[in-house]
């Protein structure tokens, strides 16, 4: 399954439903990185969160290698600029050991803050997803421990949310933030946000660069597909993880405006 660029690209192969996976797409070198990335939004997230970038001091060759690579001089900020996705940077401290964040350049956080997951280990970047620890914790640092550089591997998420913003960190609860959604307005006041995700190895520094691009799209601006496959995260998702996603506050209205747009479309 082909990773593309769009919500409406992405949506096949995010996960709605069932246990954790890694749900990983091997991706060609020319789909690593989006190709028409909106530059001025990304510098207008650097220059307004100007704590956006974090290099530790074990990173910063992986960091060199990085902007080799895209061909880009400054360092992480100036490479995490030229692109659309974010850029972090995971180290280990011998073959074997877990990797670590050891850099990151994060203008597009979805709801995390980069300063609590610097320098912590893949697990425990991930503690907050429910079930990680027993479901997928071991699999994803053997994964990494042999990934290649020659290869490039791609996943995506789908989330609900009531906003559009680039930067998702919404500070008000999760009761108010979607309480001015229902069933006939669903379509234009939720969001599809999708993080379209991908990892490759440095051949040299031996660090994985995890990239992360941030896609959005209007409920009501997708296809039929599009709308069915998102619904069913509201029963698909244990209720540890739809909690997280704060689907108990928007459940109903994304059920509701997908069955009044299916009899809309049966009239």
């Amino acid at each position: 399954m082909a990773l593309g660029f769009s919500v409406e690209d992405l949506l096949p192969a995010a996960r709605v439903s069932g246990p954790l996976r890694m749900g990983l797409v091997r991706l060609a070198a020319d789909e690593w990185l989006d190709s028409a990335p909106d530059l001025p939004a990304r510098a207008q997230a650097f220059d307004a969160h100007p704590d956006s970038t974090v290099v530790l001091p074990d990173a910063e060759e992986a960091v060199a290698e990085l902007g080799d690579l895209l061909g880009v001089e400054g360092g992480l900020e100036a490479c995490a600029r030229a692109h659309w996705e974010d850029l972090c940077v995971m180290v280990q401290d011998a073959p074997g050991a877990p990797f670590r964040l050891g850099a990151a350049s994060v203008g597009f956080p979805t709801d995390w803050r980069l300063a609590e997951k610097m320098g912590r280990s893949v697990h425990q970047v991930h503690e907050p997803i429910d079930g990680y620890a027993q479901a997928l914790s071991s699999g994803v640092d053997k994964f990494m421990d042999g990934l290649q550089s020659a290869n490039i591997f791609g996943r995506t998420n789908a989330f609900v949310v009531a906003s559009d913003a680039l930067r998702y960190m919404p500070q008000d609860a999760p009761e108010a933030r979607f309480a001015h959604v229902t069933p006939e307005n669903a379509g234009e006041t939720l969001w599809v946000r999708c993080e379209r995700e991908a990892l490759r190895r440095l051949p040299r520094s031996r660090a994985i660069v995890f990239t992360i691009g941030i896609y959005r799209a209007r409920l009501g601006s997708l296809s039929d597909a599009a709308v069915a496959r998102i619904v069913q995260s509201v029963a698909g998702f244990g209720a540890g993880e739809l909690e997280r996603r704060a689907g108990p506050h928007y459940a109903a209205a994304l059920t509701g405006y997908a069955a009044q747009r299916a009899q809309a479309r049966a009239a």
